[in-house]
């Protein structure tokens, strides 16, 4: 890309190298330094392929290109069984993409987790994104046995002891530390509200540095919480990327408000979809009237895209928004 949309880049490296790390960051990722920069991030989520065909993976990721500074490869999300999330990121990131690998502890103990954060890590992924992960029991393999061996917080203090303190939390030494920044997820609109931001400074304190929201569709509530957030001192800790996405009618958002816990919608939304002539256009109108509202809240650093089987029009909605301004993010060399 040309380092004239894009100046924090201009020692841009081949494909497959990172770039150096700066001083006070943690990662040689492009996330981290386009939000240390004071730029408006967008990132974007992919749910990896039922294949094991690399094509795939390489076909949605371009779906992203110019738009997305990261993309969240998922890790069984809904705990439905797809590609692996480390999968998915070793891939990308030999095309040069930058990935937030997803980690769920939903499926793994805590020798496997450190094991693949050393592994993504060692392959150029900058950005981990630490979860809890979704019961079995909501997925298509409910007899499978859940592990739970670490939570979202002891996660994240995990992967901040390996990169901080160069050890497992064994105590035993790591030759390399690994190099990442760390991500967690937020929820401003699951009961009981006035935990949320108590919630979100544990985060910060066991190591989140960036958090990606649930879907922001009640700004008046988003605002408060985001008031609150910084009356704490908490918006100087963290970036706060607002989660957006289309709602494809609204037969669907009624579905996901009333069975995803924590997905709060608000009827004029239903209502809007209801009395739309196209109801997946509207949705998609609302999701870009959403990115263009959180811009303007104090203290957002960016949106996260969560557009499930609407990736295609991801990129037409982000451009159309004008969030990125001038800006256009790192996409791979086009032939």
């Amino acid at each position: 890309m040309s380092s004239d949309n894009n100046p924090d880049f201009d020692d841009e490296p081949a494909l497959g190298e990172n770039l150096p790390i700066l001083p006070g960051h943690n990662s040689p990722g492009r996330l981290e330094r386009v939000l240390r920069a004071g730029h408006f991030a967008v990132t974007s989520e992919m749910a990896p392929p039922d294949s094991a065909d690399p094509a795939e993976v390489y076909e949605q990721a371009a779906l992203f290109d110019g738009v997305a500074d990261a993309i969240n490869a998922t890790d069984g999300s809904g705990a439905n069984c797809h590609m692996s999330s480390v999968g998915v990121c070793s891939l990308l990131t030999r095309k040069g993409y930058s990935m937030v690998m997803q980690i769920s502890c939903r499926d793994k103990n805590r020798i496997a987790i450190q094991g693949d954060v050393l592994g993504a890590s060692a392959m150029g992924v900058a950005n981990m994104l630490c979860l809890s992960g979704d019961g079995v029991q909501a997925g298509d393999h409910p007899e499978a046995k859940p592990v739970f061996d670490l939570g979202a917080m002891t996660l994240l203090d995990t992967v901040k002891t390996m990169r901080d303190e160069s050890r497992f939390i064994s105590g035993r030494k790591l030759t390399t530390p690994p190099p990442v920044f760390l991500g967690a997820a937020a929820n401003p609109f699951a009961q009981p509200y006035d935990f949320r931001v108590s919630r979100l400074a544990q985060k910060i304190e066991a190591g989140a540095q960036f958090v990606q929201t649930q879907y922001c569709f009640d700004m008046p509530m988003f605002k408060d919480y985001m008031s609150e957030a910084g009356d704490k001192g908490l918006l100087d800790k963290v970036f706060v990327l607002a989660g957006v996405g289309p709602m494809a009618s609204a037969k669907s958002a009624d579905w996901i408000r009333k069975n995803v816990p924590g997905v709060h919608i608000p009827d004029w939304v239903i209502k809007r979809l209801e009395g739309a002539e196209n109801p997946k256009a509207e949705g998609q109108q609302i999701c870009v009237e959403m990115m263009q509202q959180l811009k303007e809240i104090d203290g957002v650093a960016g949106v996260h895209v969560m557009a499930f089987r609407q990736e295609s029009f991801v990129k037409e909605m982000v451009l159309k928004s004008g969030v990125l301004g001038d800006r256009t993010p790192w996409m791979p060399p086009q032939a």
